[in-house]
């Protein structure tokens, strides 16, 4: 059926002169019809929830005290301040890269791939930081007023995502491999008294929505980049958190 599908898109693109001397095109539209490209609400049910869950506890006593509660335990088994959530968060897209260089394939090439965690990164800035600056809740170590939602379990979540989404049919058990790592940064913000557990859930919610919008987008982005008819492209995406801020740049040619 595939088969039959392609030739009859080169048929078609053949009698209307769109192309001349090969599929690439038809082959191009048939990888767009696969479903990690589709919406569909089942893909925001998690996200929805956690999102829904970090929202309510803005106001909810219940889960006021559940913040509390959580910060004095670990006032009491207070462990030692680490930084390693700095880099954890990171860790899951690190994989992606690190498997494919390994000769474990995943869905995308470099190329592709680099595009949608760009675009990932760019969706969960563009939610994470007004957010922090409207909603302006106290952390729970006071300082400052950016704690809502946390941008570090944005990222770690939007990172396990990507590493899912790349591997999910190719091998389950390297997919699911980011998920620890980004539940660990979630912890750890916690732990390290710079977010409430409402903040960590939000924030996943958060990174996982980013990544499945990034993979919805990519049909369209990379389309437009192809009819650039170019060979070589720069791909630049933000790396912000609330006391600093850099870039991340790619390069093909």
């Amino acid at each position: 059926m595939k088969l039959l599908t392609v030739t009859a898109l080169i048929f078609s693109n053949i009698i209307f002169g769109q192309i001349k001397t090969d599929s690439s095109a038809a082959i191009q539209e048939l990888k767009y019809s696969d479903s990690v490209y589709q919406s569909s609400y089942k893909k925001l049910i998690v996200p929805t929830v956690f999102v829904a869950f970090g929202v309510t506890s803005l106001t909810s006593d219940a889960l006021k005290n559940l913040n509390n509660s959580t910060k004095y335990e670990i006032g009491e088994h207070q462990p030692k301040p680490i930084t390693l959530d700095n880099y954890t968060q990171y860790i899951p897209a690190a994989m992606v890269y690190g498997y494919n260089l390994a000769g474990i394939k995943g869905k995308h090439n470099f190329r592709e791939r680099t595009i949608i965690y760009g675009t990932s990164q760019l969706i969960s800035a563009a939610i994470v930081l007004p957010l922090k600056h409207l909603i302006k809740e106290e952390r729970p170590d006071g300082s400052n007023h950016l704690s809502f939602p946390s941008g570090h379990t944005t990222t770690a979540f939007s990172s396990a995502q990507f590493l899912f989404r790349e591997y999910q049919h190719q091998n389950f058990w390297l997919a699911i491999s980011g998920y620890p790592v980004a539940l660990f940064t979630g912890i750890y913000r916690t732990l390290n008294d710079k977010h409430w557990v409402g903040d960590v859930v939000a924030g996943a919610g958060f990174g996982i929505l980013s990544t499945e919008l990034a993979y919805w987008l990519f049909p369209f982005i990379n389309k437009h980049l192809n009819k650039k008819d170019s060979k070589s492209f720069t791909f630049v995406y933000p790396v912000l958190q609330s006391k600093s801020a850099g870039a991340g740049l790619v390069l093909n040619f």
